[in-house]
């Protein structure tokens, strides 16, 4: 896996979204270098597919809950202990998880993520999958092509890709959400529900508040006020 570190500091874990990376997700538009600036040192991983991280086509390469192990890896390998964790879209499906299976960082931001995101795993990758399985046909104005696009401009390994979502990620269940203790930042663009609701994902934890930034799922990580709420969050007492 390819770790990114920008800054000196407090160590914030960024996890990014599903075929993105670290550079688009939070260094190409200046969030990363805004928490640097406020104090903080942001650790950005590529996850495996992605990024400058290696995307083995071994199908054992991906055993169940593989992103949650490979965040408990960086976390192992690099020491953190006092830290904070932050989630975009998957990334932040993922840190879910990894609090749930036992990371404890200090305070906990989830963007781009709402309840249904959680719950309905499975619809949520069948969609992506499908979209690989017919990569060739899918032309402009089919619902998949953006995604396809997506995936293709980041240079995305379809087959690597495809293991990943089948095998990569374990369900969630509502009643796991009880066990997340730290504060939480549930961050959403204004227009973005593609992962469900984040006021009914807030409900469901014990001590989380929303708040929204401009943009949908995919331009809210455009607009600077992305880094600036995190920071914000990360700095209140």
């Amino acid at each position: 896996m390819a770790v990114h570190r920008l800054g000196e500091g407090r160590p914030v874990l960024l996890l990014h979204g599903l075929f993105s990376d670290a550079n688009v997700n939070w260094i190409k538009y200046g969030h990363a270098a805004h928490l640097a600036e406020q104090g903080f040192e942001a650790i950005m991983p590529d996850w495996r597919v992605h990024g400058h991280s290696d995307a083995p086509q071994d199908p054992s390469a991906y055993p169940s809950g593989v992103l949650v192990k490979d965040a408990f890896s960086v976390v192992d390998q690099l020491g953190l202990e006092d830290y904070d964790l932050v989630g975009f879209s998957l990334g932040s499906r993922t840190a879910i998880s990894a609090v749930i299976a036992g990371l404890r960082p200090r305070k906990l931001i989830v963007t781009g993520m709402g309840l249904e995101g959680l719950t309905n795993w499975q619809k949520r990758t069948a969609f992506f999958i499908d979209m690989i399985d017919h990569f060739d046909e899918i032309k402009h104005g089919d619902p998949r092509f953006i995604a396809k696009s997506f995936m293709k401009t980041q240079g995305i390994d379809p087959a690597a890709a495809r293991h990943l979502l089948v095998n990569g990620v374990d369900n969630i269940e509502v009643s796991e959400l009880a066990t997340i203790t730290m504060p939480t930042l549930v961050l959403i663009g204004e227009d973005d529900r593609d992962n469900g609701s984040p006021e009914r994902l807030a409900d469901a934890l014990p001590d989380a508040k929303v708040r929204t930034i401009p943009g949908t799922h995919m331009s809210c990580v455009l607009k600077s006020e992305l880094g600036e709420e995190i920071a914000r969050f990360l700095l209140e007492e």
